[in-house]
């Protein structure tokens, strides 16, 4: 019997799934899949795995897909990144007996991703994307699908999808959001680009980007005219959205924690991650049992830690409490709803060097934690002593070095020239004997 293609695969596979979870790394594993089902989630993606990883460690496809394999958790589509075809259908042949579709990862920004050469890095390579997906099409037994991000430009936009679509993607996932849009520079998501993909391929597309509400999700529904929508931040600050319900963090918190117990193993760093986002705007409020939470090392201590939360929300809406500040937050900061990054700016410009009068308040979250372990360091540049730069590389010269080199170019200097130098003595010393 041959593969389902495009609608009829959304229709049968994917049982018509209006409703999807992203695929998060770190964040969409087989406990929070299996709660967002139970709250309205209609299909499920597993995180992004890194194909070449997946070929040659056993260990890796066990503990991220064959142990998570769960007869509630389907519809699933399993995400790869990748950048050579042959290692991506190696990996996608791999894992199809324990999903119902393989997707290209061609979204995401990170700078892990354009260090790897993959994501939404591959956008411009057409011809390397259209032999991935025509191969992954070609040789395996479940659909290959694909997650992008957007151009600019909307026909170029259009017109990537569509050669996507040719290649024998047969459903896109369209986050409306170009490589740029991330971070203190998210922004908002285009529909009207995802509107324009949707007009021009007959191939299922699902939309992602703006979603905080069930309101939004019918809202892009109907102005997009796409077959389901995604969600990521605003799944995971309210695993209900797809319900409609804002629960109490508490009821989400104590819910997800007994699936995970019923279904171990789960990476206690996945937990955390979880709970932090749930209780994300209580810990603004209360910075000690952040703390807290950041600290403890077993599944018990995070529970006791949640817990700790809910007593104190309890106390505060039965007027008991007393709340520490305003949270300026529509809903009570104890209700699940969406985080609203603060709006971008036009230009983005760097932090200024910190000046020598300023508090450790001031400093970055990274420095902060350095200034604990060690108070008596000096974070003013101002105040730092002057190195003398290396006259090859830039880098600080060695103190003893009479070539002004850096430690390494004076190696290199000294090996080639079979000179003395007392910084590279030893090396030098070492070289001439092997040789």
């Amino acid at each position: 019997m041959s593969k389902l293609q495009g609608f009829e695969f959304w229709r049968q596979t994917l049982k018509e799934a209006r409703f999807v979870v992203a695929p998060m790394v770190d964040q969409s594993e087989l406990a929070w899949r299996l709660l967002s089902r139970r709250h309205g989630a209609q299909l499920c993606y597993t995180p992004m795995f890194h194909a070449q990883v997946f070929v040659r460690d056993s260990n890796y496809r066990r503990e991220n897909l064959y142990n998570e394999v769960c007869e509630e958790d389907r519809p699933l589509i399993t995400q790869f990144c990748a950048n050579d075809p042959e290692v991506f259908v190696q990996a996608a042949l791999l894992a199809q007996d324990y999903c119902d579709a393989i997707d290209l990862n061609l979204g995401c920004p990170q700078m892990i991703a354009k260090r790897g050469h993959y994501g939404v890095f591959l956008q411009d390579e057409w011809e390397l994307l259209e032999k991935m997906v025509r191969l992954a099409n070609e040789k395996l037994s479940v659909p290959i699908t694909c997650k992008i991000r957007v151009f600019k430009d909307i026909e170029k936009t259009v017109h990537y999808a569509q050669m996507l679509e040719k290649a024998g993607c047969q459903l896109l996932t369209v986050h409306g959001r170009t490589k740029d849009q991330k971070g203190a520079m998210t922004g908002i998501a285009s529909w009207e680009h995802i509107k324009a993909v949707r007009k021009a391929v007959g191939i299922p597309v699902f939309a992602n980007g703006n979603i905080q509400h069930l309101s939004d999700v019918e809202r892009c529904i109907q102005e997009t005219g796409v077959q389901g929508v995604m969600s990521a931040e605003g799944n995971l600050h309210n695993p209900a959205l797809f319900e409609g319900r804002s629960p109490p963090v508490w009821e989400m918190a104590e819910e997800y924690l007994e699936v995970v117990k019923q279904h171990p193993p789960c990476t206690l760093s996945f937990v955390r991650a979880h709970l932090f986002k749930l209780w994300h705007h209580t810990l603004q409020i209360h910075q000690d049992l952040r703390e807290d939470l950041a600290k403890v090392k077993t599944l018990e201590g995070l529970a006791d830690v949640s817990k700790q939360l809910r007593l104190r929300c309890q106390e505060i809406a039965r007027g008991k409490g007393v709340e520490e500040k305003g949270s300026g937050l529509p809903l009570p900061h104890w209700i699940c709803q969406p985080y609203v990054r603060p709006a971008s700016k036009t230009v983005c410009q760097k932090r200024a060097l910190e000046d020598s009068d300023r508090t450790a308040d001031t400093l970055s979250k990274n420095k902060q934690k350095k200034r604990s372990r060690n108070p008596n360091k000096n974070f003013c540049p101002e105040q730092k002593p002057k190195y003398i730069k290396c006259d090859q590389c830039g880098n600080p010269k060695g103190n003893k070095c009479v070539f002004n080199l850096c430690r390494g170019c004076c190696k290199k200097k000294a090996y080639k020239e079979v000179a003395d130098c007392p910084i590279t003595l030893g090396s030098v010393t070492t070289v001439n004997v092997l040789s």
